[in-house]
């Protein structure tokens, strides 16, 4: 089971990297031209910069804690987090009548919450 929580762990967390340093590194106007990011126009410039950050935190949190054995209990903390990020993303997208990109955020959702109950099971 660990090998697996550390595949998991680690696509997600090369996942949410990309993602995350693409909203931070971006200007809001460079990622309105990416059809699968159209979503952004419905937030502020400061809100897609924060919903970067949180996913770039929560990538270093999935992998950081439990790797370096300095406080373990946030890489679980981290992988609930990301669920919290992928249900807002799910509604976003319903919202807007996007519903092809949902079960995307349903697995990557399902994927951070296996994350956390196997690693809070571990502490």
């Amino acid at each position: 089971m660990n090998v697996a929580v550390w595949i998991v762990s680690g696509v997600l967390a090369a996942l949410y990297l990309t993602a995350g340093f693409t909203k931070l590194a971006k200007p809001k106007q460079d990622l309105l031209t990416e059809p699968r990011l159209s979503w952004v126009g419905d937030f502020t410039a400061g809100q897609v910069k924060g919903i970067g950050a949180v996913e770039v935190a929560g990538a270093l949190g999935l992998v950081l804690p439990w790797l370096t054995g300095v406080a373990p209990v946030l890489t679980p903390i981290a992988a609930l987090g990301l669920a919290v990020v992928q249900i807002g993303a799910a509604i976003t997208h319903l919202r807007r009548g996007e519903k092809a990109t949902v079960p995307v955020n349903v697995v990557l959702c399902a994927l951070a919450v296996f994350v956390a109950v196997v690693r809070f099971g571990q502490l």
